[in-house]
């Protein structure tokens, strides 16, 4: 289930949930954020939440009380509150997406609150495995940690990865058939602590750790050589390792639905040392901007800027940033994974969230995006490469508002595929 800032491999596939896990009680319903009504109280300047009646709402879960004949509104007191305070869901899923193919995964969520009012966020911790027809496996261990009243917030991503995939070279003027395979694997460990400063604002420090080993290029006779990894500069082995400065603006109460009216900014300055075990020293900055203006009859219209910028150095090639390199490789549906990439990136999205059934189990979304990532001869921006489409929002958990996602995104010259995710895209 993604429950945190947003998305990791064995999220982006095709997705279809073991009920099972439902019926069994396995999944229990988390204390989350909702769209009700507010008292004119208020936490850090924004209303206060009180409980909606929950059983005017449906979700999966509900449907799978139903098909054993229990009743869904015992989920819920007679005041209309939520029963469970510590929430469990886990399921395994077959998958398909562009990247991995057919897939087999599992995955587990923890979500709870801190603080019994309500005031502080939701926390959780995300725990995945999978493994797919392109020999493809991974482990990711996510994290988000809200302490009382948000007076700390913890953020953790840990993974290895082997992880054979395509990649295509620098830029945006790269054809599908410039695309060859990468073997490669990777330990990653990403550790952040930020401190509440004022009024939705936050500051904090980290360690972000990479190590890609057993790195392989798999080439056949169509392809140009050299490479552009091989004219960058080829290694069997990389690794970055570096201190983070990280400054927050986050008024999301939920960052797995956010609601309308809420804002989101985050500023990150990362220098990668010798002395820690990188390979060289290199600096990047990255900036990442979200708005969610609320709309009539609770549609909300999301807006997303994620940038990124090498400022000296040159990082590793396998952690450039580019198409799906987000935390939860969301950027850029209609493309696969690393389908562009280069030492800076620019990237805007926006999408149109809006409700089909008036129970909240069905709802849907259009989206539009474009990304721009430098090219190596030049380090500039010379090419725009938009994507666009539309998808089914369904219900998965209707205390924590989580959805299941399933997108259809269309890029250029043909690319397009099914992109899903537990949980939105931003």
């Amino acid at each position: 289930m993604k429950i945190i800032h947003k998305k990791n491999i064995f999220s982006k596939a095709l997705f279809f949930s073991v009920l099972t896990s439902c019926i069994s009680g396995n999944i229990q319903e988390a204390r989350a954020q909702n769209i009700p009504r507010t008292t004119g109280d208020s936490v850090f300047g924004r209303p206060r939440i009180i409980n909606r009646d929950f059983r005017k709402q449906r979700d999966l879960i509900d449907l799978a009380y139903f098909i054993i004949h229990k009743n869904p509104n015992s989920r819920v007191d007679s005041t209309g509150k939520k029963t469970r305070k510590i929430h469990f869901s886990g399921s395994p899923s077959i998958e398909y997406s562009l990247t991995t193919g057919l897939a087999v995964t599992a995955y587990g969520n923890f979500a709870f609150y801190t603080n019994e009012n309500e005031i502080t966020n939701l926390s959780s911790f995300l725990v995945g495995i999978g493994y797919t027809e392109k020999n493809q496996y991974y482990l990711p261990v996510q994290s988000t940690i809200w302490t009382k009243n948000n007076e700390y917030n913890f953020l953790g991503d840990w993974r290895f990865y082997h992880f054979p995939e395509n990649t295509y070279g620098f830029g945006g003027f790269s054809l599908d058939a410039d695309g060859y395979v990468v073997d490669y694997n990777l330990f990653r460990f990403y550790e952040t602590a930020l401190k509440h400063i004022g009024k939705n604002f936050y500051i904090g420090l980290g360690l972000q750790f990479d190590h890609h080993w057993g790195i392989k290029e798999v080439l056949d006779s169509t392809i140009r050589i050299p490479t552009d990894f091989e004219k960058y500069g080829f290694h069997s082995s990389s690794t970055s390792s570096g201190l983070v400065a990280d400054f927050l603006y986050d008024t999301r109460k939920n960052s797995i639905n956010p609601e309308g009216g809420s804002e989101y900014a985050n500023l990150v300055l990362k220098q990668n040392f010798t002395f820690l075990g990188s390979n060289s020293n290199w600096n990047s900055v990255l900036i990442d901007l979200r708005k969610y203006f609320a709309l009539p009859h609770g549609n909300v219209l999301a807006f997303w800027s994620y940038n990124y910028f090498t400022i000296t150095g040159n990082p590793p090639y396998l952690d450039l940033p580019g198409t799906a390199t987000d935390t939860y490789s969301n950027l850029g549906r209609g493309y696969a994974q690393i389908r562009f990439l280069g030492r800076k990136m620019l990237y805007l999205e926006s999408e149109f969230r809006f409700g089909i059934l008036r129970n909240g189990l069905l709802g849907g979304v259009a989206f539009v995006n474009a990304q721009s990532e430098s090219e190596l001869a030049t380090n500039q921006f010379q090419t725009l490469n938009p994507g666009f489409g539309a998808g089914l929002r369904i219900k998965f958990n209707k205390f924590s508002r989580t959805n299941i996602c399933l997108d259809y995104g269309i890029g250029l010259k043909g690319s397009g595929g099914i992109f899903a995710n537990l949980g939105e895209v931003f």
